[in-house]
């Protein structure tokens, strides 16, 4: 069972449907892993292939099988327009620690609408954190103690 941190990369996107008929769209991405969602900034006027560079990090505990990226166009005076999502599965970074920026599909009602460049990277919780697994040294008692 996984813990530590998920560092997450959103990197860009491109070939996304445009929702706007008369200015390019202001995407912006919200991102779930369980019940931790976190929201990138707004990529203002970059229409269909945006650019974020932004990182995100997580809290893991315990395993999910997905991380589920949701694409929107930010929309003054009316309800933000999803344009699409994608759906990113973990076991490979749990598995591997770090997975380079990769494309995955954005997708609407199951039709593809363009693309989602995202890293992600492990970072597994460090065993001594708890207390366990360290080095009797570490800890005083034994080498310190005056019992013979």
């Amino acid at each position: 069972m996984p813990r530590g941190k998920l560092e997450v990369l959103l990197v860009g996107a491109k070939g996304l449907h445009d929702t706007d008929f008369f200015t390019k769209m202001d995407p912006y991405v919200t991102i779930t892993y369980r019940t931790q969602e976190q929201k990138s900034n707004v990529a203002s006027g970059q229409g269909s292939s945006p650019e974020w560079n932004e990182t995100f990090v997580f809290s893991v505990v315990g395993s999910v099988p997905e991380l589920v990226i949701k694409i929107k166009d930010s929309d003054v005076g009316s309800e933000d327009d999803i344009v699409g999502e994608a759906k990113v599965p973990l076991e490979p970074v749990f598995v591997e620690g770090s997975i380079p920026p990769t494309p995955y599909n954005v997708v609407i009602n199951d039709e593809y609408c363009g693309e989602i460049k995202v890293g992600l990277e492990f970072i597994p919780e460090d065993a001594n954190e708890d207390g366990c697994h360290g080095d009797e040294g570490d800890f005083g008692g034994w080498k310190e103690s005056s019992y013979k």
